[in-house]
């Protein structure tokens, strides 16, 4: 069982900044692609940005130029920067790790981010 520690949600205004980061201590992050994913009440779940072992990431297209997704193997970090943040990007968000091996994937429990005046 993976447990992931996951932090930096909570209540902003609209055009704000939040940092969440995610870590674990039972895989190691190089050997996954790691992500992030979000999903709001009453609407489909979001995969928002993913970062390869070798470093390929990619975004949801309304996030773009606003979030950066960042790993740091050596600390065993997933860092997601959302810059400019609006009322549609309140979700819970989720870190997750897929193996490409083994296609296994874990997923937290998920932290709360709320875009509100």
């Amino acid at each position: 069982q993976v447990q992931f520690v996951e932090t930096g949600g909570g209540l902003v205004q609209p055009g704000e900044f939040v940092r969440l980061s995610c870590t674990a201590s039972e895989i190691r992050f190089k050997f996954y692609t790691m992500g992030w994913y979000r999903r709001a009440p009453e609407k489909a779940g979001e995969l928002v940005a993913e970062v390869s072992k070798d470093n390929t990431v990619t975004y949801l297209d309304s996030v773009k130029g606003r979030f950066t997704i960042a790993r740091n193997d050596d600390k065993n970090t997933l860092d997601l920067e959302m810059n400019s943040l609006k009322p549609e990007d309140s979700a819970v968000y989720f870190c997750g790790a897929h193996s490409p091996i083994t296609d296994r994937e874990y997923w937290g429990a998920g932290t709360l981010v709320s875009v509100s005046t």
